[in-house]
């Protein structure tokens, strides 16, 4: 008999109870079958294989969680240390066996993940949206039954809305959560595709890729027509000393900058710069610049 494993906190939360009483045994590898609410549908080889050579040197130290299924065995949690005893080639493996329903078992199997090793983005949110669907419940069930924040849930689901391109660059790591938020604010999904092969393209950080969509959103913003306008004062005239060189200094400064970014010229030699900030951040960058 060995000593109950620690399984993370939210996952002991759920085989607490009657399970918690339950003991620790040896099963033959044969009689375990996958667990079919998997959601991690890829595993890392460098990791299986030091697993593999810890488990060569000192045994499974913890037990795998399954449930018993007729005269087998269904796994819960535990499916990258059942694969690491295989390839090191044991014929059992202690285990802990609940009784789960088949919401618990998909429970579990987000908890270990998203606790253990985490899943990749669109993992999670296929993940999420399978046991949404599957049992109905809404964003904040579920971010109460998995100890998380409901906007995490909503979030990650919104991702699955994306083209699959984008779902793509995400799941290999091309592009972030973060990266896809900012997409996720394009309208166009063509544009989204577009901006997306840019960023992996450019290497662009997430705070890069933020700067450039905002750039993007100055230099294309319309022209008000004068005969539109409602304002009561008559609009600015173009300064005359207002050369197309100038223009075109300002034009590379807002690129540089990443910000609204204005030249006024009042005179032939005189006049100002403009800087524009909408966020701390742009904030903080832009008296980083300067102080440069």
């Amino acid at each position: 008999m060995e000593k109950k494993s620690r399984l993370g906190r939210g996952l002991d939360t759920l085989i607490g109870g009657d399970n918690a009483a339950l003991a620790t045994a040896e099963v033959a590898i044969d009689a375990i079958e996958n667990n079919p609410y998997q959601p991690r549908k890829t595993f890392d080889d460098d990791e299986l294989t030091s697993l593999s050579n810890s488990i060569r040197s000192h045994g499974v130290l913890q037990p795998l969680v399954v449930r018993q299924v007729g005269e087998r065995f269904q796994l819960i949690a535990g499916e990258r240390r059942l694969r690491a005893a295989k390839t090191v080639g044991l014929n059992a493996v202690p285990v802990r066996v609940v009784d789960f329903n088949d919401q618990q078992t998909v429970e579990a199997a987000l908890i270990e993940n998203i606790q253990r090793s985490d899943l990749n983005p669109i993992e999670k949110a296929q993940g999420f949206a399978d046991y949404l669907g599957r049992f109905q419940m809404t964003h904040d069930q579920l971010a109460q039954r998995l100890g998380l924040a409901r906007p995490t849930i909503t979030n990650l689901v919104a991702l699955l809305e994306m083209p699959p391109e984008i779902q793509n660059a995400v799941r290999v790591g091309q592009l972030t959560l973060g990266h896809a938020k900012l997409l996720k604010g394009v309208a166009d999904r063509e544009r989204q595709v577009a901006l997306s092969k840019e960023f992996i393209a450019r290497g662009l950080s997430v705070h890069a890729a933020e700067s450039l969509l905002k750039q993007q959103v100055v230099i294309e913003e319309p022209a008000v027509d004068e005969a539109e306008s409602t304002t009561e004062e008559p609009a600015a005239k173009e300064s005359p000393y207002k050369t197309m060189h100038v223009v075109a200094i300002e034009d590379e400064l807002r690129k540089k900058v990443g910000v609204r970014l204005e030249i006024k010229v009042k005179a032939k030699d005189r006049g100002q710069i403009v800087l524009s900030f909408e966020s701390n951040d742009d904030f903080e960058r832009i008296v980083e610049m300067l102080r440069k």
